[in-house]
C-alpha cells in the first residue's frame, strides 16, 4: 500500500484552488462532482501514483441530504482534512488490519464525473480522523495521476496529534511511511517539493 491522495478541504473551491497555485506554483485541475455529496473537486500531481485533492462545496449542486464529508460544512479554515492509502484488494486489507484489531469500517462504492464525461468508480472506507488514513481501491478505473501533469512531489506527510503513542502503531499497520509526532492538536503537514523550491501544506 502507499498513500494515494491528501485531502485538502476548502469553504471555496476556486479560492483555495487560488491559494494552491500561489503556494506550489502549480494550478490543480478540475476533477469533477461527486453527484448526491454536494462537493467537487480540484486535483495536483505529487509525483508516482500520489496526488492531492483539494475539495469543496458544488455551486451547482443544491444542499446535499447528509452533511458533507470532511467537515466541509464546518469548516473554519481550509487546510489538510484527511488522506487515503491505496490498496489493490479493499477487503483483503481491511481484513489484514483487522487482524491488527484496527477496524475503518465497511467499504462503499463511490463515483465522479470527470470533466471529459467519463465517470470513475472506486471503493473506499469513511475518513475517521485527519490522522488516521482511510483506505481507497481504483478497480478498473482510470487512477487519476494517468492524466495529470505536475512539477509537484510529496517528500513527506507529517501527522501531529496528542495521541502519538496510540496513533504510530495503528499507521505502521498501514506500510506507509509517515512521521508521527505529538502535538496539541490533530493536524497534517505535507512537504512537497515545487519547482521554487520545498514548502510545508497545513
Amino acid at each position: 500500500m502507499h498513500i494515494d491522495h491528501l485531502v485538502y478541504g476548502a469553504a471555496n473551491l476556486e479560492r483555495a484552488a487560488d491559494d494552491i497555485e500561489a503556494l506550489l506554483g502549480e494550478r490543480p485541475t478540475s476533477g469533477g462532482q461527486h453527484v448526491g455529496l454536494g462537493t467537487r473537486n480540484y486535483l495536483l500531481a505529487l509525483g508516482g501514483a500520489t496526488y492531492l485533492e483539494v475539495i469543496g462545496p458544488d455551486p451547482d449542486q443544491g444542499d446535499p441530504m447528509s452533511p458533507r464529508p470532511f467537515g466541509l460544512d464546518d469548516l473554519a479554515d481550509d487546510r489538510l482534512v484527511g488522506w487515503a492509502v491505496a490498496t489493490t484488494d479493499i477487503e483483503t486489507s481491511l481484513v489484514l488490519l483487522s487482524d491488527e484489531s484496527i477496524d475503518l469500517g465497511p467499504a462503499r462504492s463511490m463515483e465522479r464525473i470527470v470533466p471529459g464525461g467519463e465517470t470513475l468508480h472506486w471503493r473506499l472506507t469513511a475518513p475517521i480522523g485527519g490522522s488516521i488514513p482511510f483506505l481507497i481501491d481504483w478497480g478498473d478505473s482510470t487512477h487519476p495521476t494517468e492524466t495529470l501533469t505536475s512539477h509537484c512531489r510529496l517528500h513527506g506527510l507529517r501527522v501531529e496529534t496528542p495521541n502519538a503513542s496510540s496513533v504510530k502503531p495503528v499507521i505502521a499497520a498501514f506500510g506507509v511511511d509517515v512521521d508521527v509526532r505529538g502535538g496539541p492538536e490533530e493536524r497534517l503537514a505535507a512537504t512537497i517539493d515545487t519547482p521554487a523550491g520545498r514548502v510545508v501544506l497545513w
